[in-house]
């Protein structure tokens, strides 16, 4: 609605509304919500003083705010009058309702206004206004002449582009009425364009401030101007969408007279095939199954139905594609020969004994029920720090098993549809991971292996990727996988799936228990030495262009360069060394050609060339050793214990260091320590505490061994993270050695949960602590009794042969064989029965 109203009598006093964000020009009807506390009154006020058939004689100045808070709801802070601008328009009051929160009124702008003084700011305001009235056209203002026929021109050719854009008709009548008059009402024509055309609030405050037509018109002409730049853009981009559009039809419609125009003259080739046909040779080519078979007919119903212009069009397209490209039926052949899989494992790596036993029961159950044809791919999990071979035992068995090789690196996947493939919904909508795995491989039966699956990301507003290897990784229920893009089943059971972790602490329980877990754990010196004899040398030897009796590297080359340069589990370390040995034998090679060419052109080397590496070559090519021996190198002090830890990636020993000094019995942790092991220190210091007469460190019951002291316990290496129970007997060893100031030799590590009552308790990752320990220069270790089956079962004979192990169930003969019998036990403390506390 707008307003031709003539002028209507404005009072000299007159009530404010003020509007953030918004500007009211005269002749505009605007709808408004109110809710500010200080306007509420005013309307108020208007309910009680007027009857609904006077409201049109309510005038209202309406005035812009600038700088101030939003014109929303009630909770606003009140208008600062420093915020009304100057500058308002009189308003009459056209419709008043009562809404949630306040009023909905609808206001049409009659005049502009010039506010002289703020009379009032409570309930609500009022000011001294005066109104500014449009000027009638001199005709003898040639210059505002000028402007009219400018103005008159303008808007006719803003007009005429709203036509053309099919504009509602009653705004198009009513804009053609006003521009008839424009000579006359040109002040009326600009605020009405002003409120059709798109503008700022910033432009049309500039539009009300103008109260002089010659300066009005200029600015409206302006913006008309570029409204009318914009409109034609607009206009010339969908005529080139719409006449593409057409241009395609006319082409299709062509192209299908053709075809029956060859049809009907035999000039069709015999061989030639169009598009359908086709995609349906490729879908009976993958042998559907029926349910999928079924799911393309339909797709293909569809897409005959449609041109290909049509964006759906593709869409189907590319689905059909993608189920006549996966291998539904298509398998590769097993080879069956446990003998040569059992040759091909151990050619690729050493050790892994268990690894290639699992995989071995799996061939011969195979081959012995490959009539049935009911076996399932197993779901194997490879545990085991960096660098120990968990991927490229994946490829061996692939080789072995005479299968195709897939890897899906999976850290750092964070989406659910990475793994189960986006709807087709969705804008370049395509399958998962698996589904692409499986069309690159060409055959159901791959062996896929999901590298670094404790990587997946958790839970977040992409779904729960590790949820959605719930299905895949089910023997029960894989044969019916459901890819989102493809919405029809695929049988994964058929597909042997290899899984990789670093750590079992990230993936959830769930998916854990789908997974038959083999540990892979750190390497010995002996085996690391095998490795790197067997496997490295040669490997890097190829690969810096030499041939194997270019380079010769002694065992005790190797031996110094893994014990000396490396001090890791796996062997990555070990094998970028051993390729700077190689790579500087490489450039002695080189030279010694260099010169040989330069003296005669011949090819043999001169002799000063030798192509072997010693134990002292090491040195002078690597430098100084990165590594020592830890144990060895400490000198045994009381109130230092050797630990032993197990992480992600590997095992290692742990420092634990006791220091005592004057203070109020408190306790200090450092060393970045978690809460179970900060628990665990707890422990052992209330049992040390609650033990002191028996152990000799207090002269009688009741004594407090820290009466006048305070305990400060510390583990090096403040960097790295440390927590669990493991370290709960190394603890209380540490205490006694400093109350009793007596040592635990250095070469001497433990490990093993402790209870209040006194009790050790078994703990986890003893190969891989034995291991690391070994590797330290541990040489004897005590732990709980109920891990002497691990260390059977999983420490290599040629580690046990080296280290003495001593088993304890109470901390009564942790004690005993950690002192050696140094530590003053009280008489009839240590019972005969295997050393429980008789008072317990």
């Amino acid at each position: 609605m707008r307003s031709n109203n003539p002028s209507i009598p404005i009072p000299r006093t007159v009530p404010l509304l003020p509007l953030h964000d918004k500007v009211l020009l005269p002749g505009v009807v605007t709808r408004l919500q109110i809710s500010r506390r200080d306007s509420i009154p005013l309307f108020e006020k208007i309910l009680r003083s007027y009857d609904s058939k006077d409201l049109n004689k309510c005038i209202i100045g309406v005035v812009p705010l600038i700088g101030g808070p939003g014109n929303g709801g009630g909770q606003l802070p009140p208008v600062n009058p420093a915020h009304i601008h100057a500058t308002g328009c009189a308003a009459r009051l056209v419709r008043l309702e009562r809404a949630v929160g306040g009023f909905t009124v609808m206001l049409e702008g009659v005049v502009r206004l010039r506010l002289n003084k703020i009379i009032s700011q409570t309930p609500f305001f009022e000011a001294d206004v005066t109104p500014l009235l449009d000027r009638p056209v001199d005709k003898n203002d040639q210059d505002l002449q000028d402007q009219v026929v400018a103005l008159k021109s303008t808007s006719k050719e803003f007009v005429s582009l709203l036509q053309t854009l099919k504009l509602p008709a009653p705004v198009l009548v009513q804009l053609q009425k006003f521009l008839e008059n424009v000579g006359l009402i040109p002040g009326q024509v600009v605020d009405l364009l002003m409120s059709t055309i798109e503008s700022t609030n910033e432009e049309k405050l500039m539009i009300l401030d103008a109260a002089d037509l010659k300066e009005r018109i200029p600015k409206a002409i302006e913006l008309l101007t570029r409204q009318i730049h914009v409109l034609k853009i607009s206009q010339k981009v969908h005529d080139n969408v719409e006449g593409k559009l057409n241009k395609k039809q006319r082409e299709f419609y062509l192209r299908q007279q053709i075809a029956a125009i060859k049809e009907e003259l035999g000039e069709k080739d015999a061989g030639e095939e169009d598009e359908m046909t086709t995609i349906e040779n490729r879908l009976t080519a993958a042998n559907l199954p029926a349910e999928v078979q079924k799911a393309a007919d339909r797709e293909m119903k569809r897409l005959r139905k449609m041109q290909p212009a049509s964006s759906e069009y593709s869409v189907i397209r590319n689905y059909l594609d993608w189920l006549g490209d996966l291998p539904w039926n298509k398998s590769s052949e097993d080879i069956l020969d446990v003998e040569r899989a059992r040759k091909q494992l151990n050619d690729d790596h050493h050790g892994l004994e268990k690894v290639k036993r699992r995989i071995l029961e799996y061939l011969a159950v195979t081959k012995l029920q490959q009539m049935k044809g009911d076996v399932k791919g197993p779901i194997l999990c490879l545990v085991g720090p960096p660098g120990v071979g968990k991927t490229s035992l994946g490829r061996s068995i692939a080789t072995a098993m005479g299968r195709k090789f897939h890897r899906i690196s999976l850290g750092g996947v964070w989406d659910e549809s990475e793994i189960r493939g986006h709807r087709r919904t969705y804008v370049g909508a395509l399958p998962g991971l698996i589904i692409h795995g499986l069309k690159k491989c060409e055959v159901n039966n791959p062996v896929f292996l999901l590298d670094e699956i404790d990587k997946v990301g958790s839970r977040g507003h992409h779904g729960d990727p590790s949820a959605a290897f719930l299905e895949v990784l089910d023997p029960e229920q894989n044969n019916t996988f459901t890819d989102h893009y493809l919405n029809v089943p695929f049988d994964l059971s058929k597909v042997l799936f290899i899984a990789t972790a670093n750590s079992l602490d990230t993936i959830p329980g769930p998916l854990l228990d789908r997974m038959e877990l083999i540990t892979i754990p750190g390497y010995t010196y002996a085996e690391k030495l095998a490795i790197a004899t067997n496997h490295l040398l040669p490997k890097q030897i190829r690969q810096h262009g030499l041939n194997d009796d270019d380079v010769k590297i002694t065992q005790e080359a190797l031996l110094r360069v893994a014990t000396g340069y490396t001090r890791e589990s796996g062997v990555r370390q070990l094998e970028r060394e051993i390729g700077s040995l190689v790579r500087s034998k490489a450039v002695e090679y080189a030279e010694a050609q260099e010169r040989r060419l330069a003296n005669d052109g011949g090819t043999l080397l001169q002799p000063d060339y030798h192509p072997l590496v010693t134990a002292i070559d090491v040195e002078e090519i690597l430098g100084q050793d990165k590594y020592v021996n830890e144990v060895t190198e400490r000198t045994p002090t009381p109130g230092v214990v050797t630990g032993m830890a197990y992480n992600g990636v590997g095992g290692g020993i742990l420092f634990i260091e006791v220091s005592q000094m004057p203070g109020k019995g408190n306790l200090q942790l450092t060393g970045s320590l978690g809460d179970v092991i900060k628990e665990s220190a707890q422990i052992a210091l209330s049992w040390v505490k609650g033990h002191g007469y028996d152990l000799g460190l207090t002269t009688g019951h009741g004594q407090n061994v820290m009466e006048k002291s305070d305990v400060h316990i510390h583990m090096p290496g403040g960097g790295t993270p440390k927590d669990g129970p493991s370290a709960g007997i190394a603890l209380v060893c540490a205490l006694v050695s400093m109350f009793a100031h007596q040592t635990v030799p250095a070469t001497t590590a433990m490990t093993g949960e402790f209870t209040l009552r006194g009790l050790v308790m078994p703990v986890g990752g003893i190969k891989e602590k034995v291991i690391a320990a070994h590797r330290a220069g541990v040489r004897k270790i005590i732990m709980p009794l109920r891990n002497r089956k691990d260390v059977v079962a999983d420490v290599p004979a040629n580690v046990r042969e080296e280290i003495e192990f001593f088993y304890a169930s109470t901390i009564w003969e942790v004690l005993r064989e950690a002192f050696e019998g140094r530590v003053a036990v009280r008489a009839g403390i240590v019972a005969a029965n295997g050393g429980l506390d008789s008072r317990l």
